[in-house]
């Protein structure tokens, strides 16, 4: 099932599997999310949840008890309640279960809000604790944003000048080792190069959003203001970009394996709720 949207400007779709965006359009009928072409990657804008990234050897402890956890967490790949809706806004929900609980020992709802303000989508993350115990989660976005020019027709403009130094992937797990884009006025210009080693990943930055800029010209910002962390990912030669806003992301090679522990994670108070919130504004 698919839900579907709209204001004056734009109209917006997500489908209940994995709560996920998969087409974002103007008035004019263009499309700004990745179509899913799974030649390239077969997802669109998915949920990161209750990791980011990948644990080492895909395993954690929580009381010295071993869980496994594929790459990104388990709820992209499972069904969301529609619980809300307007003509401009949606909410959905996905609760622990028999299932979840298998993986990830900790009863929880997660709702997704998507609302539509001007020309703006704004999405919304809320986690509430429902067990009887302190909760660590990592939360994060994936949204794919077309790119309908070659490549190297686009380049990101960050809100601050700041030093961009982000760190290596080995293994998909989280290295010591560093480097620095290189930038003109706050300007990087895009390159498959870039993501030769898979995604950028910034544990902070200053910037609490980013531009993105087709032939020089604004196309989309993505403001990501609650959000400490940020992945930028693409495939070879594929014609599209992720800006991913993260709390947590993969292990460390020296990570203890406890989740309690891991660099980045949220430890939610029994009965609490935590809210983030990001937004995508075509320009």
């Amino acid at each position: 099932m698919n839900t579907t949207i709209s204001n004056s400007v734009l109209t917006a779709s997500i489908k209940h599997a994995g709560a996920e965006l998969f087409s974002l359009k103007n008035n004019q009928d263009k499309e700004f999310i990745w179509d899913g072409n799974p030649d390239f990657w077969s997802k669109h804008s998915p949920i990161l949840f209750p990791i980011v990234g990948t644990l080492k050897n895909n395993t954690y402890t929580i009381n010295e008890k071993e869980y496994q956890l594929p790459r990104h967490g388990f709820a992209r790949d499972m069904e969301f309640q529609l619980i809300e809706k307007t003509g401009n806004s949606a909410v959905f929900s996905l609760e622990s279960n028999a299932e979840t609980l298998k993986k990830y020992p900790f009863e929880f709802e997660l709702q997704l809000i998507y609302t539509l303000e001007n020309t703006s989508l704004k999405i919304e993350y809320i986690v509430i604790n429902k067990g009887e115990s302190k909760m660590p989660f990592s939360i994060g976005a994936h949204p794919a944003i077309a790119l309908r020019e070659n490549f190297e027709n686009y380049a990101f403009k960050f809100e601050k000048e700041e030093p961009l130094k982000f760190n290596l992937l080995e293994n998909d797990l989280i290295s010591n080792k560093t480097e620095t884009l290189k930038t003109i006025n706050n300007v990087v210009p895009l390159n498959y190069k870039l993501f030769e080693n898979d995604a950028i990943v910034f544990k902070t930055l200053e910037s609490n959003s980013l531009i993105i800029l087709e032939n020089s010209k604004p196309y989309i910002q993505v403001d990501f203001e609650d959000f400490p962390s940020l992945g930028i990912w693409t495939k070879n030669q594929a014609p599209f970009v992720c800006i991913e806003p993260w709390f947590g992301y993969s292990d460390t090679a020296g990570n203890s394996g406890n989740l309690f522990e891991k660099e980045g994670v949220i430890i939610l108070e029994i009965d609490q709720n935590f809210h983030s919130q990001f937004s995508i504004k075509i320009l």
